[in-house]
C-alpha cells in the first residue's frame, strides 16, 4: 500500500550553494538560510502531511539552460532545500529514501519533488 503522494516545484538553488561555488562563506551561508527558508514555506503552503516510517523524496533537477551538470552537484546544492522541507514537515531529514535525476531544462530551471511514503509489502 501506497501512503498518499506529493509533487511540488522548487526553484532552481542559488549558484552560490553549488560545491563548486567560489563564494565567500558568508554569501553561502546567507543564500543557505534564503534557499532554505523558501523551500520550507513552499512545502507549508503545499500542506504535505509527512507519512509515517521512511519518506521517500525524488528529486528531478531541471536546470535553467542546456550546460551539463553533475548530478551529484546539484544533489549536495539542495542540502539547504531538503532541510528546509524535512522543517516543514517536523522530521528529521534522516527519514528521507532520497533518489535524483536530471531532467529537461527549463526557464529559470526548477527542481520537482516527489514526496511519498515507503512502500509496504
Amino acid at each position: 500500500m501506497q501512503a498518499t503522494e506529493h509533487l511540488m516545484t522548487l526553484p532552481w538553488p542559488p549558484k552560490d550553494l553549488n560545491p563548486n561555488s567560489r563564494a565567500h562563506w558568508r554569501k553561502k551561508a546567507k543564500a543557505a538560510k534564503s534557499y532554505r527558508a523558501t523551500c520550507h514555506i513552499m512545502t507549508k503552503q503545499a500542506r504535505i502531511v509527512a507519512p509515517e516510517g521512511k519518506v521517500q523524496l525524488v528529486m528531478t533537477f531541471c536546470p535553467p539552460d542546456r550546460r551539463r551538470r553533475d548530478d551529484d552537484n546539484c544533489i549536495a546544492s539542495m542540502k539547504s532545500g531538503r532541510d528546509g522541507i524535512a522543517d516543514a514537515l517536523g522530521i528529521d531529514d534522516s527519514r528521507f529514501m532520497v533518489r535524483a535525476r536530471m531532467g529537461e531544462p527549463r526557464e529559470g530551471g526548477a527542481v520537482l519533488v516527489w514526496i511519498g511514503g515507503e512502500v509496504s509489502a
